[in-house]
């Protein structure tokens, strides 16, 4: 059975743009059930200002958590090199460098030029290098905005791919391609993840971050799937979305994910009536968010087990 990795970044895009503050205990129980789902990667958060994201504020804190966890890689998101030494000095086995591939919203999302972006992450593969080995992160390079932005609109392939080529020089393990503000098809997340893999390798691009901002985050998943992409982030109930892209609403659904993947007869290790039990504790946490979800709210089918559910032949 072939098999892909979800990854669940619920804890950090999804939080980010939640109104209300999750409390520390309750995040922490929220990441516990998840491992115990069976979900094997977790973005637990980022290390931004908690002037900028107050919802972040705890992220060492989760951090240390967080590595307890057996059998969990625990990812973060650093928009710095003073975030990346946060990051390594608490643990964490993945770390996340944001390049949104419109400047625009580089600009307003980190502050930062794509030049600069560049020089950050050169500075944080410089600090990986120096770190005792066994201790290093896992480094991508994220090219956001990557079809289209809400500040800027299409951004031209040629400054897509520069952007995935210098991320790549400068160091990075691997680029991935997000649709930050939901803007993607099945046709062009299909011609871009060629376009990327034809100039940094198809070993370097293994990874799609998907919003669901027109409903086609599942289809775009899928399309990813058959270019041969094998890590899909989404997000419990389809919590986040963008603080600083305008109109940039949820992420792809977890949980609608997982059911697909599993439905195909692809396998994601993850016990889908546990993980949807796990909504629990954040409708609880956090009463006045709206949770999305086609599967938690039509039920598993009669039969489902984790394997496709295949209809009895007609006589």
């Amino acid at each position: 059975m072939s098999s892909v990795l979800i990854s669940e970044v619920g804890p950090r895009d999804g939080l980010q743009n939640c109104k209300a503050i999750m409390p520390t205990a309750e995040k922490k129980r929220w990441i516990a059930a998840l491992a115990e789902a069976g979900v094997t990667e977790i973005e637990i958060g980022s290390f931004v200002s908690p002037k900028l994201l107050p919802q972040m504020a705890d992220t060492g804190e989760i951090l240390d958590f967080a590595v307890t966890i057996p059998g969990l890689t625990v990812a973060v998101l650093v928009p710095n090199l003073k975030g990346a030494e946060r990051a390594i000095a608490g643990g964490a086995h993945k770390i996340t460098l944001p390049m949104s591939v419109s400047e625009t919203h580089s600009l307003r999302n980190i502050r930062r030029t794509h030049d600069q972006v560049i020089e950050e992450a050169t500075a944080i593969t410089e600090l990986i290098g120096q770190t005792p080995e066994g201790k290093r992160p896992h480094f991508e390079g994220s090219l956001s905005t990557a079809f289209g932005c809400t500040l800027e609109g299409p951004v031209p392939d040629a400054v897509i791919l520069r952007c995935a080529e210098r991320l790549m020089a400068a160091g990075c393990d691997e680029v991935g391609l997000s649709d930050t503000t939901g803007y993607g098809d099945p046709a062009s997340v299909k011609r871009l993840i060629r376009a990327v893999r034809a100039v940094v390798g198809a070993e370097n691009l293994t990874g799609v971050h998907l919003h669901n901002t027109r409903g086609l985050g599942l289809a775009n998943a899928l399309a990813a799937y058959e270019e041969g992409i094998t890590t899909f982030d989404g997000s419990l109930g389809g919590l986040g979305g963008c603080p600083t892209a305008p109109g940039a609403s949820g992420n792809v659904v977890t949980e609608d994910m997982v059911f697909m993947f599993e439905a195909m007869g692809i396998s994601t290790g993850i016990d889908l009536r546990k993980l949807m039990a796990t909504r629990e504790i954040v409708t609880t946490a956090l009463p006045e968010e709206e949770l999305y979800g086609f599967t938690p709210r039509a039920g598993l089918p009669l039969g489902y087990k984790g394997e496709p559910v295949r209809a009895a032949a007609a006589h």
